[in-house]
């Protein structure tokens, strides 16, 4: 048995010892397009986060039983045609969820209490002051409306997080169905119009690709604050841009349409407007240890199987 994971930087620093138990244990940390076919031609399971495993790679992996995908979204593998060969694929739900929470509120907080600018100014202003403080504006969660985009398990968790900081929550389905008990569904535009602080945790798929433009962004509260956990292309960069321009409002990412962004992104430069991050939000030590574990098991539950 031999298993290739096809790009373990993307992992962290993590122990693939334990592997070996199942047999040959091929790691690259990163694998460029160009390579993939030569890499995955040998092995019978492919443990891939980001690399694209399509029909020609699948053609090409002659011994290829098993792929374990090293995340929740499966949208890199061609998962009709790998039922199509008798490949099994799975993915690891579920690690992340509290990660990506804190770092909700990590971005929402930093932006919300201008947490750069403050650090900046006691750093090379205040030692200067004439007061004992410095007054910027900035307002508190409670008694405000969090809306939430997406209402999944991440942004069921983040809901009652806002709950407990004493915001109102209503949320956004995205995919028209989701119902609950628990917090008031709201069409878009309301969201939009109402909310002070809005954070996205929907999945990247037909019903929110580019779900938010120039025109919804303008539809905001002057000085609310919007956070992207979900993933990128779901808010129109070039639109985002633009109307950071225009208006008065925070804008938190912690993923983009291109990863890594491109040096030209005209985000980059709305330093005093933005909080950025690389996509790390899934990234805690614990969360990614839940993913090795998962993964782990996966790949012992499969050789149990005999297959």
């Amino acid at each position: 048995m031999k298993i290739v994971f096809l790009d373990a930087l993307t992992l962290g620093d993590v122990d693939f010892e334990r592997f070996k138990k199942f047999g040959e244990v091929e790691i690259y940390q990163t694998t460029p397009p160009e390579k993939t076919l030569e890499r995955v031609k040998d092995g019978d399971i492919i443990v891939t986060n980001k690399v694209i495993i399509d029909k020609n790679t699948i053609d090409k992996a002659n011994n290829l039983k098993f792929i374990q995908i090293a995340a929740t979204g499966m949208n890199n593998v061609d998962l009709e045609y790998a039922k199509k060969k008798g490949i099994l694929v799975k993915n690891v739900a579920g690690y992340s969820t509290k990660s990506v929470v804190q770092q909700t509120f990590a971005l929402v907080l930093g932006l919300l209490n201008r947490v750069k600018h403050f650090d900046e100014y006691t750093r090379e202003q205040y030692p200067s002051g004439e007061i004992f403080t410095h007054i910027v504006d900035w307002f508190e969660i409670s008694g405000k409306r969090w809306g939430i985009i997406g209402l999944g398990t991440i942004g069921r968790e983040v809901a009652k997080v806002a709950e407990a900081f004493g915001a109102e929550v209503v949320y956004y389905s995205t995919s028209g169905k989701n119902n609950s008990k628990e917090y008031k569904r709201v069409d878009m535009d309301e969201l939009l119009k109402t909310s002070d602080i809005i954070s996205i945790h929907a999945p990247l798929n037909e019903n929110t690709k580019n779900l938010i433009g120039y025109d919804e962004l303008m539809k905001m509260k002057d000085g609310a604050v919007i956070v992207n956990l979900g993933r990128g292309g779901i808010i129109d960069e070039k639109d985002l841009a633009k109307a950071l321009e225009d208006k008065n409002i925070l804008v938190g990412l912690d993923v983009f349409e291109c990863e890594p962004v491109n040096k030209d992104n005209p985000l980059l430069k709305f330093k005093n407007k933005t909080l950025l991050s690389p996509h790390i939000a899934w990234t805690s030590i614990e969360a990614r240890k839940k993913l090795m574990d998962g993964i782990y098991k996966n790949i012992e539950e499969f050789t149990k199987s005999g297959n």
